[in-house]
């Protein structure tokens, strides 16, 4: 038999490691919603990125954890006269995104270091892995400049940062997922579906600008307004579009304009998902069941979107919508995959 196609056994732990921390980057992000959601990222006013992994441990812990807070803008324009039970209820939530980082930062170093010892991990992969490992810490990085944006006079955070903190995330997510696929497929037999790269890329970026879109929906509460579909406004384009501010303002600050826009990129997702199936069923093979998944998420991503807006945003559906981005977002990078990638060319 071919080397190309012996696989290696030891390799199939490398790639379970990575699927597991792709899993918890996955729980990672549906926290980081809940924690936006409920307006929890605030609670914590300062960040300690090795210490930090305990929270409070007594009353009078609490009591001065709930005293710092009470001396930033939040507190007093939003949440003033809150108990310190209400307080103990969001810092639970950003406590637990923040050490579900931590954990998420071990999970990959830990192993990582093994498999590079045993040489599991091949010396010429060893760069792209601390690659990886960099992505991790700056993701914790840019969470804590996203929070400093609303330790200040308006306590919210910056809709830009929160989109580059949540694209970020997305981005770390599909790069722990490549890397899966391409450590699990040395040694096989595939053909790339090269029939399938231009709609599949194409797909694969509009939902990445759907998502980041969304970032900024969420960053700005614009779900909580116009909430009637199909109409907005009374209108299926409503009057007003753009006219708020000028330049990027007039795009990602008003409420109308970023959420008509979102509303429209899922009306162009569902479209080019269904040109999609059509060119997968033509080409056959893996092309038609992955297709087929990718328009059976964005419908449900949708369908979820919809009730969300008319619901005025409840955190366990606006905490599932975000869950089925990711999903949506899986498909897409798995299609592509299938795509570009010809597993033949990789030897084991």
């Amino acid at each position: 038999m071919s080397t190309a196609l012996i696989q290696d056994p030891s390799r199939r732990a490398v790639a379970t490691w990575l699927f597991a921390v792709a899993a918890l980057v996955f729980i990672m992000v549906v926290v980081g919603g809940i924690t936006r959601l409920t307006e929890s990222g605030l609670s914590m006013t300062d960040w300690h990125p090795v210490t930090g992994w305990l929270p409070p441990l007594s009353d009078s812990a609490w009591q001065a954890e709930f005293d710092r807070y009470k001396a930033f803008p939040e507190y007093r324009k939003v949440n003033l006269g809150m108990t310190l039970d209400e307080f103990r209820t969001i810092f639970a939530w950003e406590f637990s995104h923040r050490l579900l980082g931590r954990i998420i930062g071990l999970a990959f170093f830990v192993p990582m270091a093994v498999f590079m010892l045993t040489g599991r991990i091949r010396r010429r992969e060893i760069p792209w892995f601390l690659f990886l490992l960099v992505a991790g810490g700056s993701q914790g990085a840019l969470g804590w400049f996203m929070v400093q944006s609303g330790l200040v006079d308006r306590p919210d955070v910056s809709q830009y940062r929160l989109a580059a903190h949540l694209t970020l995330a997305f981005s770390i997510y599909a790069l722990l997922l490549w890397t899966a696929w391409s450590v699990r497929e040395q040694g096989r037999a595939r053909l790339a579906l090269t029939a399938m790269r231009t709609p599949a890329t194409i797909l694969a970026v509009l939902v990445l600008l759907q998502i980041v879109i969304g970032a900024f929906v969420a960053g700005i509460n614009a779900g909580h307004i116009y909430n009637t579909w199909p109409l907005m406004d009374g209108a299926l384009v409503p009057d007003g579009l753009f006219a708020q501010g000028s330049g990027l303002a007039a795009l990602f600050d008003d409420h109308l304009t970023i959420q008509f826009i979102h509303r429209i990129g899922a009306y162009t997702l569902l479209a080019v998902a269904i040109w999609v199936l059509l060119r997968g069923r033509r080409t056959g093979g893996r092309a038609r069941p992955a297709s087929m998944g990718v328009l059976h998420a964005i419908g449900l991503q949708i369908l979820l979107g919809i009730a969300t807006l008319v619901m005025v945003v409840p955190v366990w559906l606006g905490a599932l919508h975000q869950a089925t981005a990711l999903l949506v977002w899986t498909a897409a990078l798995w299609l592509a995959r299938l795509a570009w990638t010809d597993a033949r060319k990789r030897v084991a």
